[in-house]
């Protein structure tokens, strides 16, 4: 199951010839265009430049603190969907976090451990998405079963044996 970030908002992707370079050139490329570029902007892209830096920091939190609650449970890195912005660089809009939601087979007590750690992780970023609130659900849902699973398991069967109360 995936974590998502905020709802993804759309921007219009400008992506061209920046598109086909790698990351590291990309970033190392970016502080140089950004003086030339934004001289050669429009007021609008320049805004839209503004709310693609926001968007990007925004989404970047989110995923690191669903990164940070899940500890090991993440199934790896936060995974980022990226638009290339009017000054050819690339920004984060949407993302993920892989993590693993499976009950622990056989031991309801891990079970509800991990439960709460995959709820603490969905709910963590300041500003939960309508998918980190499902999943925080289903992991009330999961250590509900497992609480039910612990008391079943604590309960002492009747074996039908009467005591002999009398002296």
């Amino acid at each position: 199951m995936s974590i998502p970030a905020l709802a993804n908002t759309q921007f219009p992707d400008y992506s061209g010839p920046a598109k086909s370079r790698s990351a590291a050139a990309r970033q190392d490329s970016t502080k140089t265009q950004q003086t030339g570029v934004s001289s050669q902007l429009s007021d609008e892209q320049l805004a839209q430049v503004q709310k693609l830096k926001t968007r990007d920091r925004e989404v970047r939190a989110h995923e690191q603190a669903h990164l940070s609650a899940a500890g090991g449970l993440a199934t790896g890195g936060a995974h980022f969907q990226y638009v290339t912005g009017p000054d050819g660089v690339r920004y984060a809009t949407g993302g993920d976090v892989g993590i693993d939601t499976s009950e622990v087979s056989g031991n309801p007590q891990a079970t509800l451990a991990k439960a709460d750690t995959i709820r603490r992780a969905a709910l963590a970023p300041a500003q939960p998405s309508g998918q980190d609130l499902s999943v925080a659900g289903q992991a009330s849902a999961m250590a509900a079963k497992a609480r039910a699973e612990l008391l079943k398991s604590q309960q002492t069967p009747n074996s039908g044996q009467h005591l002999n109360v009398r002296a």
